[in-house]
């Protein structure tokens, strides 16, 4: 198989791996054997001991593709990439996390009751999500068959752990480092951890260019708004970055698994993508079922991808096993039972009955035929070359009735999902009715990619932005109603900028929703979405993704605030403010200053202090300087029994005395100097 990019490795040039610095990137780098006797073995993991014994299990199970879904391809080597994502259990070495924790954890985060909904308070807490941290792997899976061998053949699977939702970027790093482990071994491991550890740290929405031997991976980083704060990691977010408007690039990612493939997953479901999308918005339970691990994976992520710029908080597990701790909680589910707010992308056909009480299953992909090697191109995404005559455009307006296709519909849906055991496929199973009309205008405008495997390809790409960019605009365009809500403020003209800001406007869930019926909901909407539009809210604002969405663009509409009206601070002229500033108010003035003064300290003592602190320091010492020259000696004499605010005051260079009416000036050595200790 040829990768891309290539690899050299050269023992002069060899990098010693550094496992702290590696840590930004990657948590382990793992091999794992499928052993006949012992079943999936972990052979190497470095760094060693940054596994517990579970999470060991949990990798090993989850970097297989399912028994069904091998015998597809008999050739003698069989490679693909693929990735999954399992919960961390609130560190299982003290045995504290249990399978039952996934609806315990997801009905405190997201089943909020009508009390809690109706009254959304504003948190500055930076720790939104309750739930456990996530681990991703990202698995290069090789199966090599050989009649010599016992059952005739074998698999190893190579895998990189992270916490990052880096699939771009994870995925052309095992094109070549999957192949290099099955030529060097355990130097290949070594190799690429020496370079990761020479990598900086993940800057989110960048494009940032990683050399790795002789190559350089380009990849442009999720926004830090789509990037889960339960990571433990602080991205700086900016209010720009989470405005209510398109971007002008739109290779720019603005939210997760921007580089997935939608078109080519979705192919021959194009008409249901507006019900996916609204079906994720609200957070409805969805099953994935896929004939391999590529593709389920590359569904769960293409959906994902669905609801940018929207902090997507759903539980989604790109590719979900029987082994899973959670399963057995999953499964024990009987009908009339609420499933969590889950994505499962799952190969296995037990599923259609273990969990046959799912509101919505999905069925994507095409099984690859037995004859033809399935290699790894540049996306990787596992999916099998069009058929020669494309996929026609009328399929995609339905402006033709074709009773054939009406009796498949009615068929299809008579059988149910279990129909898929028999036979693969592309269906959708839901008794949901959305609101939102499929765009006809937009899949007119896809190309028919279907010629050669080279044209299809670059085609995609182009159907691709297509698909994006219009649910870009759908999701941004259905958040807009909220942006009054994260109106930031600056200080009006002949007001104080050192008073505390007013807060933003509370949101309660009854008055929006009576607003947003009044004033309607916008052109680009209204003419997409039919007449019961504002049911979508009503499920949106009870559902896992509101909450955290709503907390995080609020904290940083907040800290916006925080930063224009420290701004106008920075260029008041006190002398002239407290000419215009009643006689009453100029001890609070004073106090206020004295409050913003001391905050500024604290974050340099913190080491936490942005570039321009130790200016605004010294514009606030000389702001109260100048305050406290204007004030009554007995107030001065006052003020200056507190000895740190005398250092304050004695530290401070002192300003040009302002002297108004009836006010005497008194400078602070003489008073201090006199003042009763």
């Amino acid at each position: 198989m040829s990768r891309s990019p290539s690899f050299s490795v050269k023992s002069e040039l060899s990098v010693k791996a550094d496992p702290d610095a590696m840590q930004r990137w990657v948590l382990a780098f793992c091999i794992i054997r499928f052993d006949l006797e012992q079943g999936q073995l972990i052979e190497e993991c470095y760094p060693p001991g940054c596994l517990t014994q579970e999470e060991e299990l949990e990798v090993a199970f989850s970097s297989f593709p399912d028994s069904v879904s091998q015998h597809q391809n008999r050739s003698s080597i069989h490679d693909c990439i693929f990735f999954f994502r399992f919960q961390r259990h609130k560190h299982s070495k003290q045995g504290n996390g249990t399978s039952s924790e996934i609806s315990e954890i997801d009905d405190k985060e997201t089943s909020s009751t009508p009390d809690e909904v109706k009254s959304i308070r504003r948190s500055r807490s930076t720790d939104i999500s309750k739930s456990s941290k996530y681990l991703y792997g990202y698995v290069f899976n090789r199966q090599r068959h050989d009649e010599r061998l016992k059952r005739g053949g074998e698999q190893k699977s190579v895998v990189i752990l992270s916490h990052g939702p880096y699939y771009s970027m994870f995925r052309p790093l095992l094109q070549i480092m999957g192949p290099l482990y099955f030529d060097i071994g355990r130097k290949a491991i070594e190799h690429i951890a020496g370079y990761v550890s020479l990598w900086p740290s993940p800057v989110p929405g960048k494009l940032m260019e990683l050399p790795i031997g002789n190559a350089m991976l380009k990849v442009n980083l999720p926004p830090a708004h789509s990037l889960p704060l339960e990571s433990g990691i602080s991205y700086e977010e900016s209010a720009s970055s989470m405005a209510p408007f398109l971007p002008s690039n739109p290779s720019v990612p603005q939210g997760l698994f921007h580089d997935s493939d939608i078109f080519g997953t979705f192919r021959g479901l194009l008409l249901q993508l507006w019900l996916l999308w609204e079906l994720l918005l609200i957070g409805e339970p969805i099953l994935i079922i896929a004939p391999t691990p590529p593709q389920c994976c590359e569904a769960v992520a293409s959906l994902v991808s669905l609801v940018a710029p929207l902090l997507c908080t759903v539980d989604f597990r790109p590719y979900f096993t029987i082994h899973d701790p959670d399963f057995a909680q999953l499964n024990a589910l009987q009908e009339g039972d609420k499933y969590p707010p889950v994505v499962l992308g799952v190969t296995n056909l037990f599923f259609l009955k273990a969990l046959r009480y799912i509101p919505h299953i999905v069925s994507v992909g095409s099984p690859a035929p037995s004859s033809s090697r399935v290699t790894i191109a540049s996306r990787s995404t596992g999916r099998i070359p069009a058929k020669q005559e494309g996929f026609g455009l009328q399929q995609l307006s339905l402006k033709k009735f074709s009773p054939s296709s009406l009796f498949n519909a009615v068929k299809l849906r008579r059988d149910g999902p279990l129909c898929l055991m028999t036979e693969h496929k592309e269906a959708i199973w839901s008794t949901y009715v959305a609101t939102t009309k499929p765009d006809t205008s937009i899949l007119n405008r896809l190309i028919d990619a279907g010629m050669s495997p080279r044209v299809e390809e670059s085609m995609s790409v182009v159907n691709n932005e297509i698909l994006r960019r219009h649910f870009l605009e759908l999701t941004t365009n259905f958040l807009a109603p909220f942006g009054p809500y994260f109106r930031a403020t600056t200080p009006s003209e002949g007001s104080s900028p050192y008073a505390d800001p007013p807060p933003l406007p509370p949101c309660n869930a009854d008055d929006f929703l009576m607003s947003l019926s009044a004033r309607g909901v916008g052109k680009f909407l209204s003419k997409r979405m039919r007449s019961n539009w504002l049911d979508l809210y009503r499920h949106f604002l009870k559902g896992p993704n509101f909450l955290p969405w709503f907390q995080r663009r609020l904290a940083i509409a907040e800290n916006e605030q925080h930063r224009l009206w420290r701004q106008a601070r920075m260029k008041t002229d006190i002398h002239l403010l407290i000419t215009k500033v009643p006689e009453l108010e100029i001890v609070d003035c004073f106090d206020a200053i004295e409050r913003h003064l001391l905050g500024e300290m604290q974050l340099q003592q913190s080491g936490r202090a942005i570039s321009d602190s130790a200016a605004m320091c010294q514009k606030l010492k000389g702001d109260l300087q100048a305050v406290f020259n204007v004030l009554p000696n007995d107030m001065q004499q006052l003020l200056l029994l507190n000895p740190q605010r005398a250092a304050l005051l004695q530290g401070s260079s002192s300003p040009e005395l302002t002297i108004l009416p009836g006010r005497p000036s008194v400078q602070v050595g003489v008073v201090s100097s006199n003042s009763p200790r």
